[in-house]
């Protein structure tokens, strides 16, 4: 599995380091987060951004789907579906004329099953891989940098 650091708006976020704490799929427990597990660690993610962001990000749709389509794929040039984690598909704040109008909204999408191999492979927890991928793609809506990304993750601190 190939991991990518320095990534187009739009690409997936792949956490390299593992972190010994994990929530669901520990050793005494081999539960997946299910679906709608997914979507409320990412609503509590958006929730504990600073209110700036917080307020940018109010008309932006989370989802949850098992893995991206092949348009998605096509759109940042991956063939694998286990290699796409998460996706933000819209136009950031940055790029937005005001003469733009009947857009769809933003999306940020999150893709459970290769969320669930990371964990798997990585060790890295639920909430903290749910919070990168969040922050990440939520960082593409702001036309951030990935240095501006990892501020804003920093701002938030750790996932209880």
């Amino acid at each position: 599995m190939s991991f990518q650091t320095n990534e187009p708006p739009g690409s997936a976020f792949r956490i390299l380091a593992p972190n010994p704490i994990t929530h669901h799929m520990d050793a005494m427990s081999c539960t997946e987060p299910s679906p709608a597990e997914f979507e409320e660690a990412a609503r509590h993610v958006v929730s504990s951004l600073p209110s700036e962001f917080r307020e940018q990000l109010a008309h932006v749709a989370l989802k949850v789907d098992e893995f991206a389509s092949a348009e998605q794929l096509a759109s940042v040039d991956i063939a694998n579906r286990w290699e796409l984690s998460g996706l933000y598909e819209g136009v950031p704040l940055t790029e937005r004329s005001s003469w733009a109008s009947g857009d769809m909204p933003p999306v940020i999408s999150l893709f459970r099953q290769p969320l669930l191999l990371e964990m798997r492979e990585t060790g890295v927890g639920f909430e903290e891989l749910v919070r990168h991928v969040v922050i990440h793609e939520a960082g593409h809506h702001f036309g951030f940098s990935d240095d501006e990304m990892h501020a804003l993750e920093d701002s938030v601190g750790d996932c209880p």
